[in-house]
């Protein structure tokens, strides 16, 4: 076989397993990132992660879906679509969208690494779950339920 189709099918077969990887775990929810135990008596309770921030007042009562994203981003408008919608009939969950490159320290600071990011919030403001990449919508309820 010659050595100019044999790197391509080594391509072809790379970037089939990427997206098929990409197509697994885009927009799925997981644990926190800074996984803090507030139940320890020797550390604080977590603060919100949007204090000091402009945001700090949007919090929604019962949890708060925090999207970060950027003017670019194709797959952005999509998830605001759906956490807006899953924001107006589930009550108690506000939705904010922090513009990723505006806001690079708040970026930073909370690991993003991606656009769109969705990080859901309790209604204290603590992380509970995070999603990088397009979540669906029984995505983002089914980690809504895992609140309660």
């Amino acid at each position: 076989m010659p050595t100019g189709i044999l790197v391509l099918v080594i391509a072809v077969a790379a970037a089939l397993a990427f997206g098929a990887y990409r197509a697994l775990t885009d927009g799925h929810f997981r644990g926190a990132d800074p996984v803090r135990d507030a139940e320890t008596p020797t550390e604080p309770a977590p603060a919100s992660l949007l204090a000091g921030t402009e945001w700090a007042d949007q919090l929604g009562e019962r949890a708060t879906l925090l999207q970060f994203s950027s003017a670019f981003c194709a797959p952005c408008r999509a998830t605001r679509r759906i956490l807006t919608d899953v924001a107006e009939v589930v009550p108690g969950v506000a939705h904010v969208e922090v513009d990723a490159e505006h806001h690079l320290d708040v970026v930073r600071r909370l690991g993003i690494l991606r656009t769109p990011t969705t990080i859901v919030l309790d209604g204290h403001g603590v992380e509970v779950t995070r999603a990088a990449g397009a979540p669906r919508k029984e995505q983002v309820l089914q980690a809504l339920a895992g609140m309660s």
